[in-house]
């Protein structure tokens, strides 16, 4: 199916909160998902064991402590279990509507880059996966009460292991560093999907604090 990979921040408090709601979505989108966390935040290899993701404590980082992503990109494709790999941010839910669209794009073509924009909304709790109407009951609270953010705020990339064969050490969040992922893609003659009228991503409102 498909293998996510990602970073995050200790999981203490309210971003513990969304990176578990994000990371839980994940799991759930379909039985075949396998799920790489990077870094060795506080609390990382605790959610890893308990949601049976894979951990890799090493990334490299700037002097900031921001991890690079070159370094993860080049690790996650290198030891991902499938061909289609999905770098998301660590406080994105993804609902079915993810998992729709990608099989869309699967069979239109078998080289892409998907993304799409995010719905900043408002989560302060830990979802009840236990409800079964909770994803329908998150995307109307995004969609309702949430803000589409512009499409340069791209949260999650979905390409084929390989694509990115060649990534600058750019850092994760504040650098633009996505802007360079659809270039990159458009550069090398690949054709990168909008799924915005497709897909509701749920970015989870956070204080910016660590900001350099």
């Amino acid at each position: 199916m498909i293998t996510f990979f990602t970073t995050g921040k200790p999981f203490r408090g309210h971003d513990g909160i969304i990176q578990r709601n994000a990371l839980k979505s994940w799991t759930l989108l379909h039985p075949d998902v396998e799920i790489i966390l990077f870094g060795d935040e506080d609390g990382a290899a605790e959610v890893c064991a308990e949601y049976g993701l894979r951990h890799e404590p090493h990334v490299e980082r700037y002097e900031s402590r921001l991890p690079y992503v070159n370094y993860m990109f080049a690790r996650a494709q290198q030891i991902a279990r499938h061909d289609y790999v999905c770098y998301a941010n660590c406080d994105i839910v993804l609902l079915k509507d993810f998992l729709a669209a990608f099989e869309k794009a699967l069979a239109w073509r078998d080289r892409f880059l998907m993304v799409a924009q995010r719905w900043d909304t408002d989560v302060t709790k830990p979802i009840d996966f236990s409800n079964r109407d909770w994803a329908k009951d998150l995307r109307q609270l995004a969609v309702t009460t949430g803000q589409l953010q512009l499409p340069h705020c791209i949260d999650f990339f979905v390409f084929p292991r390989g694509l990115y064969d060649d990534v600058p050490p750019l850092t994760v969040g504040y650098s633009y560093w996505d802007h360079w992922m659809v270039w990159k893609a458009l550069s090398t003659g690949c054709p990168v999907l909008d799924a915005s009228r497709f897909i509701v991503p749920v970015h989870q409102n956070h204080a910016y604090t660590t900001t350099p």
